[in-house]
């Protein structure tokens, strides 16, 4: 066994090296607030927060803090889709440094005026990368550390494996968090000993008490096994992870003839991503809420085939938790 590097948890202010990553659709405030409480880090995805569970940041941000004063973190996708959802960006970003935010996980764009903002504060910003390309442009703007998306990943996922991407960036001097197929405590150990700083969930955490998706999204995570998640690109144009409903079976995977022509195209990649983009919200809201009845696709990672029961956030938290509390 190694020591575990204690990079993300003195960054993030938390007791242990556990995220709940942010989800679409999935990131409600009680799930947020339970992982905290537990001495893990919920994160905020705003999106979710306001157009999916019906809250304004700030009132959502007042929920969590009743449950818990124990630090949560804040999604930022900083992709640049449109002038006014930058705007809308910016304006959560302040709120949530005004609400005492001071951890930030940046996705998807140059996270650089996100950096500058939250350092004004004395707050910490990690930036998803799936290599060492993107890993070095987010490093040259200022970032603290990296979550290093695998390709076990449910959602948009890396194409490495946790091993192999470690290794690529773990000379770059900044904290590395694992994001993709831990659903086990036994996962968590390996990985760590690798040498990462902490660990990213989403999967394990749908299957979470105080997580309000539909019992069909919880009960599909249950029963699927890593062969049941593919990848498809009719969600965003670029590969994400999702269970294989019967919905999946029924459409396909892959993206037709005219959309792979546009999404080659150097303008007209933008308006088919906004396309599918503008589809897939609205699909993944309704399967969350109303579950496999609606045209269903769930996203989830590979991390599936270790999850076996929907338990609460604090016992998932804790079960993670057992070789540090052990002192081992």
């Amino acid at each position: 066994m190694v020591a575990f590097d204690i990079g993300f948890t003195r960054d993030a202010g938390v007791r242990f090296p556990v995220i709940c990553g942010a989800m679409y659709p999935c990131s409600n405030p009680e799930l947020i607030a339970g992982v905290s409480k537990a001495g893990g880090l919920g994160v905020i995805q705003p999106v979710s927060m306001e157009f999916v569970h019906k809250h304004s940041l700030a009132r959502g941000i007042s929920m969590i803090r009743r449950i818990t004063g124990n630090p949560v973190g804040f999604n930022a996708i900083v992709e640049k889709s449109s002038a006014r959802y930058e705007e809308r960006m910016r304006k959560w970003i302040d709120i949530a440094l005004e609400h005492g935010i001071r951890f930030f996980i940046t996705a998807l764009g140059n996270p650089g005026w996100v950096v500058d903002k939250v350092h004004d504060f004395g707050g910490k910003v990690y930036h998803d990368v799936t290599g060492l390309k993107w890993a070095r442009k987010a490093l040259d703007n200022g970032v603290d550390g990296l979550i290093c998306v695998n390709n076990r990943a449910g959602g948009h996922t890396g194409a490495k494996a946790a091993r192999a991407l470690y290794d690529s960036l773990s000379g770059l001097g900044v904290p590395l968090v694992c994001a993709g197929g831990i659903g086990h405590p036994d996962q968590f150990n390996e990985v760590m000993d690798m040498g990462y700083s902490g660990v990213q969930m989403g999967t394990r955490f749908i299957a979470a008490k105080e997580c309000t998706a539909h019992d069909d999204y919880k009960q599909a995570i249950l029963k699927a096994g890593e062969d049941d998640i593919v990848l498809t690109d009719k969600i965003s144009g670029v590969p994400v992870s999702v269970i294989n409903t019967p919905y999946i079976s029924r459409t396909g995977t892959r993206a037709g003839w005219l959309a792979k022509k546009m999404l080659r195209h150097p303008r007209g990649k933008h308006y088919m991503r906004m396309i599918y983009t503008l589809k897939s919200v609205w699909q993944l809201k309704q399967a969350s809420v109303r579950g496999v009845g609606y045209q269903a696709f769930f996203q989830a990672g590979k991390s599936v085939g270790s999850i076996n029961s929907e338990e609460s956030a604090e016992t998932i938290v804790k079960s993670f938790a057992h070789r540090l509390t052990n002192g081992i």
